[in-house]
């Protein structure tokens, strides 16, 4: 009986599973497979990319700036070209057009247009930083005829930078401290001022290659003190930069000469004889 049931138990057992053949062709049809894989990545990428320079993700560009040649020569054709571009661009900007019809509130100055060029070289943004790449033309300047506000239009190149592609801080608070001191010492009683302090806040990163607005206000004048506040603006109205700036009068104000300071600010236009029109920057 023992025998018996031994012999069924083996004719009951489950069957051998079958061998697992190994092909010799494994290896190279993972290496098709990832070969496509690559040339399918290849390809995804290159479509990214040139879908990111028809369409580039603002955080991509700000980390990752396109490269851009130097900065040509002020007294090369290019570099004249350049200027002159920026200069037809500046003027034909749809703010600067509405700013300049409203003659009823505004007048249009342009600041350096007749600052002596034996002062002009040393001065930092008149002479230093001026031409193709960095402030390729002289800013445009509307000012409200009772000195309490004004804008700014200014062109930022790409050598201003500190981190490639957007404009280093360190000179935005330079322009602020230039657009407030402008209304600061025309509500003055002298017409003359020093920086006391300037609070600024970054807000954005502001790139190169683009037009600014700087808006002033005077917020309060007490006898040799004026306070503004202000504010940098891409052309979209996207704020870039707050400021208060506080600014005073210094007590030797008379021994100083008022009328050159007048000339680097921008002159207020007398009657009949406005400042406007096409002016470009005196280069180096």
């Amino acid at each position: 009986m023992l025998r018996f049931n031994l012999v069924r138990l083996r004719s009951l057992a489950l069957p051998k599973s079958p061998a697992i053949r190994k092909y010799a062709t494994a290896a190279p049809v993972a290496r098709w497979a990832a070969g496509r894989l690559a040339v399918g990545g290849a390809v995804l990428g290159t479509a990214s990319y040139a879908l990111g320079s028809v369409y580039p993700p603002t955080v991509v560009e700000l980390a990752f700036p396109r490269p851009a040649p130097p900065s040509p020569p002020s007294d090369s054709p290019e570099g004249l070209d350049q200027v002159q571009q920026i200069e037809n661009a500046l003027n034909h900007l749809p703010l600067v057009e509405a700013y300049r019809s409203n003659t009823k509130e505004y007048y249009e100055t342009r600041p350096y247009a007749s600052y002596p060029e034996e002062k002009r070289v040393h001065s930092l943004t008149a002479g230093t930083l001026s031409g193709p790449g960095r402030f390729a033309v002289r800013p445009l300047v509307f000012a409200k005829w009772d000195e309490s506000e004004s804008v700014v239009f200014i062109h930022l190149g790409r050598s201003l930078c500190g981190h490639d592609g957007i404009v280093h801080g360190g000179l935005l608070a330079t322009i602020l401290d230039e657009a407030l001191a402008r209304t600061a010492f025309m509500n003055l009683p002298s017409k003359i001022g020093v920086t006391a302090n300037l609070n600024i806040n970054y807000k954005l990163p502001t790139r190169a290659d683009q037009f600014i607005a700087v808006k002033t206000r005077i917020a309060e004048v007490k006898g040799r003190k004026a306070t503004v506040t202000g504010q940098i603006e891409d052309l979209n109205g996207n704020v870039l930069v707050e400021v208060t700036g506080l600014f005073v009068e210094p007590k030797y104000a008379n021994m100083l000469k008022t009328d050159t300071i007048s000339k680097i600010m921008g002159e207020r236009p007398k009657a009949g004889h406005p400042i406007i029109g096409v002016d470009v920057a005196v280069t180096s």
